[in-house]
């Protein structure tokens, strides 16, 4: 563990030393400066921006509707609350999909407006080529393969992917050509344990889990469903960490009986 204390600043080489060592690697996702700053000072590895946002933040059911420039500000809002952990930022739908020069484009305009560590991009050998070219002009790239909100319509279901045995091997092909292609890190989203182990054994960039198993190098959970503010949304691979959407409705009945009261402010809340 004295390795993760000796960190100043997490990069691509610290995730190599991290699943080199068999530290597991620890992410959560940030939209805002203030829980940034939290989950910075509280020590997590990394901080994606998720395009979840659309979700969460937004209140779409989908992640489709949001854009290149939502992103961006919620990116720069993160990094000015993050001094040490790395900062990911989710290329969102239709800004890689195009094009290979299209998603090269974009990958630098997201590095060029924020403070960002790197980019994720959403799919296996079909984005390979983007992902080379992306990482080529020094830039990293996360990968993220098996269940891919991007993809929802084409799936049809948030249900977890690589049941069969069909689908399991295009997946550790997917996991494979993203390595290839240079991606420092690869996300797992909602694929058999048994697969996530194969993959993280199979190549050499740290696998990081969500909803697949413990043999990932490391896991990643949405911020607002691991505390309890999703209220709406509760899967089997969320652990609640604690309820804040409780606490927060305690908090506002209290202040508005305060109010109401006329207990709030008091002389000493008063100038």
């Amino acid at each position: 563990m004295s390795t993760e204390k000796e960190i100043k600043r997490v990069t691509t080489k610290t995730f190599q030393l991290l699943k080199k060592k068999g530290i597991k690697i620890t992410a959560l996702t940030a939209y805002d400066f203030i829980t940034a700053k939290i989950l910075d000072e509280a020590g997590i590895d990394l901080v994606l921006v998720g395009d979840s946002l659309g979700n969460v933040f937004q209140g779409n059911e989908t992640t489709l509707p949001v854009t290149m420039d939502e992103m961006i500000y919620h990116t720069k809002a993160v990094t000015k609350g993050v001094n040490r952990a790395m900062v990911v930022v989710d290329m969102p739908f239709m800004s890689y999909q195009l094009s290979v020069d299209e998603g090269f484009r974009n990958a630098g305009r997201i590095m060029k407006e924020t403070s960002a560590g790197g980019v994720k991009l959403e799919g296996g050998e079909r984005i390979a080529e983007t992902i080379s070219k992306i990482t080529e002009a020094g830039i990293p790239v996360m990968g993220h393969i098996g269940l891919t909100p991007q993809s929802i319509h084409q799936f049809g279901s948030y249900r977890e992917r690589g049941r069969t045995k069909e689908e399991g091997s295009e997946i550790l092909k997917d996991a494979k050509a993203v390595a290839d292609a240079g991606a420092f890190s690869i996300v797992l989203e909602k694929i058999p344990a048994a697969l996530a182990k194969e993959i993280t054994e199979s190549i050499n960039i740290p696998t990081i889990g969500i909803g697949a198993g413990i043999y990932c190098d490391g896991q990643i959970l949405v911020t607002p469903d691991m505390l309890g503010l999703n209220v709406d949304f509760h899967p089997r691979f969320v652990r609640l960490y604690a309820n804040l959407a409780d606490e927060i409705t305690k908090a506002v009945k209290s202040y508005i009986e305060d109010i109401k009261a006329v207990r709030f402010p008091s002389n000493e809340e008063s100038y």
